[in-house]
């Protein structure tokens, strides 16, 4: 009950920013038709404009029809190219959702074995500098981050390339080493971040009298570790979900960067040209992700932590 009850409230909120996002696209001082067609387009062609994209009907209407074809899929087309804005995110979108899975796994198993690390050798040396390296990671914008990568990494040694992505025609190896410096560029904060969750959430555990009474049982250190671990991961879990929507965000930046052909790098494009449908399409989809996913988190908290569905 609990889980249809969190879907409801995600369609929910997915319908609402939906109307949101329709509305902030349509509240631009100029018209679309003035600002694709420029200044001196007649008038003849400015209700040629409005009528082939709809503009000429009224907001309800404009919204009841973009919205239907949301939900089929259809998009509609963009006011720069005409072309259908379905296949443009098909084509993107998938090198966008490789990057950021890529980005989110190596940051969660990384972030666990740090903060696991951090958490059983509470405040020696080996904490204090991790705690370190993870205000560093908090504080370098990954702006800069990317820029070192490329700089000292790419051009120094030569191991991998500048920027661009390798197909997959060319071998897994020469596309996933194209995926590192991106990769790394995106998982340092959240690794900042999840690693101290995760040794605080450790700490905590092992400080438990479960522990303590295992310990007293004779078990092994490695079986009271992997309790502990267990004990440890649901509020980890909405934490790193979260995380996992926010990357399509910072993704915008990484593929700029290292000039990769993601569905963010298309977001930034449509912005500057103002090819608002394609805007209300790619936030429209990256926005259903970072529901999707917490929600996903929300349901996959309640199964690891069943106190959570009686509160």
């Amino acid at each position: 009950m609990k889980a249809v009850s969190r879907l409801f409230s995600s369609v929910l909120v997915l319908l609402v920013v939906s109307a949101l996002l329709f509305a902030m696209c349509r509240a631009t001082p100029v018209s679309p038709a003035r600002l694709t067609l420029g200044s001196d387009a007649s008038i003849e062609q400015i209700a040629a404009f409005n009528h082939q994209y709809g503009l000429d009907r009224t907001v309800v209407a404009q919204y009841g029809t973009w919205l239907n074809g949301a939900l089929a899929l259809d998009f509609g087309k963009s006011y720069v190219t005409g072309n259908p804005i379905g296949p443009q995110i098909a084509d993107t979108l998938p090198n966008t959702v490789e990057l950021v899975t890529l980005s989110f796994v190596f940051t969660i198993f990384v972030s666990i074995v740090l903060g696991t690390v951090a958490a059983l050798k509470e405040n020696s040396g080996t904490d204090h500098l991790l705690r370190a390296v993870a205000i560093v990671g908090l504080s370098v914008p990954s702006f800069w981050l990317g820029l070192l990568l490329i700089r000292y990494v790419a051009l120094k040694t030569g191991w991998f390339p500048v920027g661009g992505l390798t197909p997959w025609s060319d071998g897994p190896a020469a596309h996933l080493l194209a995926l590192v410096l991106p990769v790394l560029t995106m998982s340092v904060y959240y690794i900042s971040v999840l690693s101290r969750l995760v040794r605080a959430n450790m700490v905590d555990a092992l400080s438990q009298d479960y522990v303590r009474t295992a310990r007293a049982l004779g078990l092994s250190p490695s079986r009271i570790r992997l309790y502990a671990l267990k004990n440890a991961l649901p509020s980890l879990v909405s934490t790193a979900a979260m995380s996992y929507g926010y990357m399509f965000g910072w993704a915008l930046i990484v593929e700029q960067i290292f000039n990769l052909p993601g569905v963010s790098r298309a977001l930034l494009t449509a912005i500057f040209q103002r090819d608002y449908p394609t805007v209300q399409a790619i936030v429209l989809v990256i926005t259903t992700i970072f529901i999707a996913s917490n929600t996903c988190a929300d349901v996959l908290h309640g199964y690891l932590d069943p106190k959570a569905n009686r509160t």
